[in-house]
């Protein structure tokens, strides 16, 4: 699999949601906009991007 999985699928989910910013998204799950940031760039550790998509209502 590839580093950027987690980023590109975070991305995307966004995006299906009438293009959601990455502070709305960070505000709806209970993180700083640098993290959804890191998250999106594959520079965060992939387990936060699992507690990440179970804490947000896509």
């Amino acid at each position: 699999m590839g580093k950027n999985l987690v980023g590109n699928h975070i991305r995307r989910l966004r995006f299906n949601r009438d293009e959601m910013t990455q502070q709305q998204l960070a505000e709806l799950t209970g993180v700083t906009r640098q993290t959804i940031v890191a998250l999106e760039k594959g520079n965060y550790s992939p387990f936060a991007g699992a507690c990440l998509s179970h804490r947000a209502r896509f």
